[in-house]
């Protein structure tokens, strides 16, 4: 419980900011008390100012990025214009979404004791420092490690250890979970839990997946929209409100089930998370929805576009990185490549598009093994999309980016032409033809990869965590376009996620790799409910599993398909206009 007694650690008091390249403010009016040892989510849409609000919290703003100000931000009772970065950052450390940009270090060790290096702290003392903070974060036996070489939970573990060591009181953290799989993300949120009680810190969170963050109880919820601080609630109180539907933030699944079964939910029922929540109330409504819904209709798909048969291979000689993976992909079909970081998923894809050769095994493209086909003839059946639009985009105007493909292999200009009008009309980016990329958002971006690869009409298309740091109506929106894809071009589309969401949601079937060995190859209902796979794939078990449990249903797979079944409906209304 907050001690509102103390004298606030981070206070802002009718504070408004605007850039000096922007017209209207980004911040309006903010009035927000944050209080010694306190944990506190920030969420909102992409573009409502959360992240400019943590920026003025570590400083950033006003004194790397400069505007006009009007009120006040107090950080340990200073006036935050009259500190310097140096001095913010000895009270606020920040651990970066991208945590590769943090490390400095050639060795985890050495990015540990950086900051002490520089305070010129003697060394037996940053040897003790470094051997305690490293053991706290559990990242002891890595200290000779390159932070390059860790995995992306490690990674973010250090980043935390080198904000820890000078003993800063407030740690604030850009998007924790955006690039962890469910488990790593899970145990993330569970070693920040345990800093913020055994360490006695302040903690603030800025993240999108809510029901993740709220693994571990936060004390209050703070919903930033358009500027201005849209609700500063507990998690229990903010849920029985319709704020997040109201902002365009993600439910909690639990919660839009119960809503689904006409469920009210109350401040008393705790739904801040699903294990104390009092579900005992609303158990016969859940029941009697469930049993009144129809089953889910199986879509059959007759034809295999896509054969891996027993491929195997391995970047070193010591370990496979996968091992006799076998499975088909059907044509026309929406399916899911999931399981833990460095699992193999990106190596699969990898082999398919034939960057690398496998040391065993057939690739077969509708039953032609694609092995003497050169990547540029690959190309042209299988199309990629990678995770970051950037690392794609090579030219300055849009037509010229989504004309590439086509130019580099010689198709007459007035084809080229009509085919990157008729993509550009399908990705809803034909307006926008004659714009510099750089006008683009991140979401247009990602349709402009998108596009690049369309245009060359391949069979399918692999995309790489295609929501991966969206907001919930970028996701939707991103996803509406990938399914319209699929149903309209009847692209075959194999989407490599760690968001078990999108897997519920668009997802006919997901293949399950742990340790480079195929764990399972069923509906996503079905591994998502399925304890033993999740575990070993660093999963995490749907909440819908536990509300079902909760509410005396036995069969978790058959309640989680009707959810979907009721997600669907309401989406296809919803773009139906009715």
């Amino acid at each position: 419980m907050t001690d509102k007694s103390l004298t606030p650690i981070i206070e802002f008091t009718n504070f408004t900011f605007k850039y000096r390249a922007q017209v209207e403010p980004t911040l309006y009016d903010i009035n927000l008390k944050i209080y010694p040892g306190e944990k506190i989510l920030i969420i909102g849409p992409s573009g409502s100012g959360k992240s400019t609000l943590a920026n003025c919290i570590n400083g950033l703003v006003p004194h790397i990025y400069t505007g006009d100000i009007s009120g006040s931000v107090t950080i340990a009772g200073k006036n935050a214009k009259e500190l310097d970065i140096f001095n913010i950052s000895k009270t606020v450390g920040t651990v970066l979404q991208d945590t590769d940009g943090q490390f400095i270090g050639l060795t985890v060790a050495e990015d540990i004791a950086f900051a002490l290096e520089n305070n010129m702290i003697p060394q037996q003392e940053i040897l003790e420092k470094v051997a305690r903070t490293a053991e706290t974060v559990e990242v002891s036996s890595l200290l000779e490690c390159a932070p390059g070489e860790l995995s992306g939970g490690q990674k973010q573990r250090v980043s935390m250890a080198g904000v820890m060591i000078e003993d800063i009181e407030v740690m604030l953290f850009d998007e924790p979970l955006a690039n962890l799989d469910p488990a790593t993300g899970k145990r993330a949120i569970e070693l920040i839990d345990s800093i913020q009680k055994d360490e006695k810190k302040t903690v603030i969170i800025i993240e999108h997946r809510l029901e993740d963050a709220l693994y571990c109880d936060a004390d209050r919820i703070i919903v930033v929209n358009e500027g201005r601080i849209a609700a500063d609630l507990s998690p229990d109180d903010l849920l029985a409100t319709d704020i997040l539907n109201e902002t365009g933030i993600r439910e909690p699944l639990y919660v839009t089930a119960l809503k689904y079964a006409g469920c009210v939910i109350e401040s008393e029922d705790e739904a801040g998370q699903i294990s104390t929540m009092h579900i005992d109330k609303h158990a016969s409504k859940v029941r009697d929805w469930y049993y009144s819904t129809e089953a889910v209709p199986v879509i059959e798909h007759k034809n295999d576009v896509l054969s891996i048969e027993n491929v195997s291979f391995s970047y070193n000689e010591t370990r496979k990185t996968l091992a006799d993976i076998s499975f088909t992909v059907k044509e026309g079909e929406m399916m899911a490549i999931v399981g833990k970081n460095g699992a193999g998923k990106t190596t699969l894809s990898n082999l398919i598009c034939g960057f690398i050769n496998p040391d065993s095994g057939v690739i077969k493209l509708k039953g032609e093994d694609i092995a003497p086909l050169s990547i540029k003839e690959r190309g042209e059946r299988v199309g990629l999309v990678m995770q970051n639009p950037n690392q794609m985009i090579s030219k300055t105007m849009i037509f010229d980016e989504v004309a590439l493909g086509l130019v580099t292999r010689g198709v007459p200009e007035d084809e080229i032409k009509e085919r990157v009008n008729n993509v550009l009309k399908i990705c809803g980016l034909y307006p926008f033809r004659n714009w510099p990329v750089s006008a683009l958002s991140y979401g247009q971006k990602k349709r402009v990869t998108i596009a690049s690869i369309l245009v060359l009409e391949p069979e399918i298309i692999i995309l790489d965590e295609p929501t991966a740091g969206q907001d919930y109506r970028h996701y939707t929106e991103i996803m509406e376009f990938i399914k319209s894809i699929n149903e309209e071009a009847g692209t075959t589309i194999i989407m490599i996620t760690h968001d078990m969401h999108l897997m519920l949601e668009y997802t006919e079937r997901a293949v399950v790799i742990a340790d480079g060995v195929l764990l399972a190859d069923s509906t996503p209902a079905a591994i998502l409910t399925n304890s033993e796979i999740a575990d070993k794939a660093y999963l995490k078990r749907t909440s819908l599993y536990d509300l079902s449990k909760a509410c005396g249903i036995d069969d978790a797979d058959g309640f989680t398909e009707h959810f979907i079944m009721m997600e669907r409906k309401l989406r296809e209304e919803v773009n139906h206009g009715a």
